[in-house]
């Protein structure tokens, strides 16, 4: 990660997609003295390091920054010394530098998991595995058009997510509308799980898109991170977390339940 980073035409690069995400290989070459080739091998230098994340929309192949690596460093090399103010900071600045992505994906995240696609989709569909690694069981049939819940573990039967399946393709692709119950379709937030094989692993990409507010990009941001961490120790070691990952993140977890706790 260093080494991808000690490039300062990688560091433009990160630049450019800080100020607008989702951008094309041509976008990103526009502004910099590069030919295309050349923009190609420092795109591939930064994806390795997992510092960006890419989606195809059509023919169009669209680069986002990955931001959770460079929060890793921050963490290790910086946050540690100055954790509170720095964390004050980092808030403001987020808040200041949010921007619109009409019309792109909302959220991207990308984890790399020593498994299976087979195994990856099997841990996202059945219900007693999503409850041991991400606290609430996933319960449908998954069948294009049915309706699936997000369902606590407390035998309550509440659901605090509820959606419809888009599309399913397994053990490659699983798309699902995502919103509280209530929620009017109109206003669906849509979840994507792309799951690939990368020589022997398996490279899964989460795509939350048309989020409602800055809330729901903040809940997703500290949510996906933390259930995919628990579903990759769970499938490399046979163990979830020791310490549950969302409880770093109460405060998104507690609103998310809250309009629920009343049934």
């Amino acid at each position: 990660m260093f080494k991808a980073l000690a490039d300062p035409t990688r560091r433009s690069l990160l630049d450019r997609l800080h100020q607008r995400n989702g951008q094309t290989l041509g976008e990103l070459c526009s502004q910099l003295a590069m030919a295309r080739q050349s923009g190609t091998q420092h795109l591939s230098v930064l994806e390795a390091a997992n510092l960006i994340s890419t989606v195809w929309r059509g023919r169009e192949k669209l680069h986002y920054l990955n931001p959770v690596p460079l929060h890793d460093i921050q963490d290790r090399w910086i946050g540690k010394f100055e954790r509170p103010r720095l964390r004050a900071l980092s808030s403001l600045k987020q808040r200041a530098e949010e921007h619109d992505m009409a019309g792109r994906p909302e959220y991207v995240y990308v984890t790399y998991i020593h498994s299976t696609p087979e195994e990856v989709w099997h841990a996202l569909t059945d219900a007693d595995m999503t409850a041991t690694y991400w606290g609430h069981s996933n319960v449908s049939d998954w069948q294009p058009g049915s309706r699936w819940e997000h369902q606590r573990t407390d035998g309550s039967g509440i659901a605090d997510v509820v959606g419809t399946v888009v599309a399913t393709d397994p053990p490659r692709r699983l798309v699902m509308t995502f919103d509280p119950p209530g929620e009017p379709p109109a206003g669906s937030s849509t979840v994507t799980f792309e799951i690939e094989p990368y020589h022997d692993i398996v490279r899964v990409t989460v795509i939350h898109e048309n989020l409602a507010d800055d809330d729901a990009y903040r809940a997703v941001s500290a949510g996906w991170p933390a259930v995919l961490a628990n579903l990759k120790s769970l499938l490399e070691t046979g163990h979830v977390l020791p310490q549950p990952p969302w409880e770093m993140h109460a405060g998104p977890r507690a609103a998310q339940m809250a309009p629920n706790n009343s049934r």
